[in-house]
């Protein structure tokens, strides 16, 4: 507990220190001794814990890490994830009950590779109460990301052969909390694993049936590195690998122009991201007397809501493959 309160101050520093750094530095270190009396007392009766039925509680920041550990784990753990379908975790801020939540948990997984933020420098304190379920990627696998807070680019879901490995980090988290359930977690890790090849294949092919001219995948952040290295097409993001990066008026030239000469017929929206930056580009073709349309909602950060086929990783990677294909083989209509 007190090793998450830490982290809990850690993360809000900025936000406690500043309103009271004309305070008495005696008064000041009784109102944090206050603070932290009231987050110990409000998570005994969080409702979290009153689920408690025995089973390990594994907490993830991301439904995509969810999604693996609800597939692997089965009934045999309890799991919640901090963010929900639509949420950005690049700029998302941890709450006082996530950080109950994650107190509670017997483990928290987390993507890593700086995906999280700020929350990403807290959860690699905890030692063996957490784990980024990207470290069994060799580095060699991953996309170098110079302008980004990490060193690398965190969007590996969108190769899904890459995910694979998520799948083997779960499998030995979740043995480590039952070791007694090895063999089983095993088992469905493996049926799994396959499961994504075989989407890796359908990807494959569906991308290739675009026409190689149009086979160039416009979106608002730069999420689709893995997406386009995987199955051959090319991709551009008006902003950077974050959406708190802001992008600018030539950021949106520089695209407009590039959709005239190559006669791209759609670019895409994303779920959790503003669409300002896709309508200015919208906007800009149609100014210069030519058109795009907008081909239609990509799931990049987060998936689907729990119950739609989008709620799981496999529909959220076949609706995201399926919507690019179908707007990028339409015949673009005359204005």
């Amino acid at each position: 507990m007190i090793q998450f309160f830490l982290a809990f101050l850690m993360y809000h520093k900025d936000h406690l220190i500043s309103p009271f750094r004309f305070i008495p530095r005696l008064l000041f270190s009784r109102l944090v001794f206050a603070i932290a009396l009231l987050f110990l007392l409000h998570g005994c009766d969080e409702d979290d814990s009153a689920a408690d039925d025995g089973r390990p509680f594994v907490v993830t920041t991301t439904n995509l890490i969810r999604d693996v550990v609800e597939t692997v784990g089965g009934d045999d753990v309890r799991v919640v994830s901090l963010m929900g379908p639509g949420v950005d975790p690049h700029v998302y801020r941890a709450t006082p009950r996530d950080f109950r939540r994650m107190e509670q948990s017997d483990i928290v997984l987390y993507n890593g590779l700086f995906l999280e933020g700020r929350l990403s420098e807290i959860l690699d304190r905890l030692g063996d109460e957490s784990r980024a379920v990207t470290g069994s990627i060799t580095r060699e696998k991953l996309v170098e990301a110079t302008d980004y807070g990490g060193t690398y680019d965190p969007h590996v879901w969108f190769d899904a052969s890459l995910w694979t490995y998520v799948v083997t980090d779960v499998q030995e988290a979740l043995t480590k909390l039952l070791p007694d359930r090895k063999s089983e977690f095993a088992r469905r890790a493996d049926i799994y694993k396959m499961e994504l090849m075989e989407l890796h294949e359908y990807a494959k092919q569906r991308i290739q049936s675009i026409p190689e001219e149009r086979r160039i995948l416009i979106t608002a952040h730069d999420a689709f590195q893995y997406f386009g290295r995987a199955y051959d097409i090319e991709v551009r993001g008006l902003q950077g690998l974050s959406t708190a990066t802001e992008f600018g008026i030539q950021d949106v030239t520089r695209m407009v122009t590039l959709i005239i000469e190559r006669n791209i017929p759609a670019i895409f929206i994303e779920t959790g991201v503003s669409t300002r930056a896709i309508e200015s580009v919208i906007t800009g073709v149609r100014d210069r007397g030519f058109q795009v349309r907008l081909g239609g909602s990509l799931f990049s950060d987060s998936m689907g809501a729990l119950g739609t086929p989008e709620g799981t990783y496999a529909g959220m990677f076949r609706h995201n493959v399926e919507t690019i294909v179908q707007a990028l083989t339409e015949e673009l209509q005359p204005s």
